[in-house]
Order: C-alpha cells, then sequence, then structure tokens
C-alpha cells in the first residue's frame, strides 16, 4: 500500500496477488497415525521430508471458496482417502476419494522403492539410476492422478501434488 499526494490510500494491485498466494497453501499437514503398523526408516524419513518440504512452498486451494491457509488431516477410512481441510474459519470440509484408482499405482511404486534401495546397496550406477528413473515416472504419474481426482474439489501444483501423494503411499503402507 502506498499513500497518494492527497492523503488517499492506494492500492498496490500485486498486495492482491501476495495475500492470496500466502493463504492458498497447506499450514499444517497432518497424517492418521493410528492406523497400520509403522514404516520403515526410509518410508518414515520419506514422510517427514516429503511434509517439510510441503509446508516451505505449496500451492492449494479449495474450489469451493473456503478460504486458506489450510488445515490437512490425511486418512483412509472403508477403502476411501479422506482430506479433512479446514480453512482459515476452522469450518471443516471433507473430500473423499476412492484408494480404488490408487492401488496398482502405489503397489507398483512401493515395489520399485524396494528395488531402488535393494540396487542402491550393490548394483551399479546404471542400473540405480535407471530404477530412479522408473520410480521417478511412476510417483509423477500417482500425483498427476491424485491431481486429477481432487480436480473441482482442490487445485495444487504439481510440487505440491507429488509432496501429497509421498504422504498418500505414506498413508497407504501403513494400511498394506
Amino acid at each position: 500500500m502506498i499513500w497518494g499526494q492527497l492523503g488517499r490510500l492506494i492500492i498496490n494491485p500485486n498486495m492482491q496477488v501476495e495475500m492470496t498466494a500466502r493463504n492458498n497453501r497447506l499450514s499444517t499437514v497432518d497424517i492418521d497415525d493410528s492406523i497400520g503398523h509403522s514404516p520403515s526408516p526410509e518410508a518414515e524419513q520419506d514422510r517427514k521430508m516429503a511434509i517439510h518440504d510441503l509446508l516451505e512452498f505449496n500451492s492449494f486451494s479449495l474450489s469451493n471458496g473456503i478460504a486458506g491457509p489450510y488445515h490437512l488431516n490425511l486418512s483412509s477410512i472403508d477403502s476411501r482417502l479422506i482430506f479433512d481441510v479446514r480453512g482459515a474459519d476452522e469450518k471443516p470440509f471433507a473430500i473423499g476419494l476412492s484408494l480404488s484408482p490408487f492401488r496398482r499405482i502405489v503397489k507398483d511404486y512401493f515395489q520399485i522403492c524396494d528395488s531402488y534401495n535393494m540396487a542402491v546397496k550393490g548394483s551399479n550406477p546404471q542400473q540405480i539410476e535407471a530404477i530412479d528413473m522408473a520410480r521417478r515416472a511412476l510417483h509423477n504419474d500417482g500425483s498427476s492422478l491424485l491431481q486429477e481426482r481432487l480436480h473441482g474439489k482442490a487445485e495444487m501444483d504439481f510440487d505440491t501434488a507429488r509432496r501429497l501423494f509421498t504422504l498418500v503411499c505414506a498413508l497407504l503402507w501403513r494400511t498394506a
């Protein structure tokens, strides 16, 4: 904001964009830890890094007009992925997605992650790189699927979808 010559308040048009960007984001993310068994140390580290990276930079907004910043609790109930989102007004808004479309890609992702972890212990760099490229491709596919399934309910950029897909995998690993 700046003051005009006559003492009138002039709104900087970029300020609205900055406020919107600051509000269209996740400010807290929790995963329901009460389900399933504990993940492997690698999976737990991935989950912690994904939450940290997600909170550092993300772009997320609900399509229904509820203003952010948002609090997200991610859980799984009766073969449904539940996004319990609360906006700045703290009113809950739940988005339920069927887990069926995610099962194959998550299963393949877990298998390739296992292959990657084994390859790191004894394969040559070219094999590790090939497996890692396949792992990233599956992760991208899962991220795109998540964006697609949330379209019309919540909007996010691809990096946010990637980090959320990591958390979905962490949640599903617990229930597998």
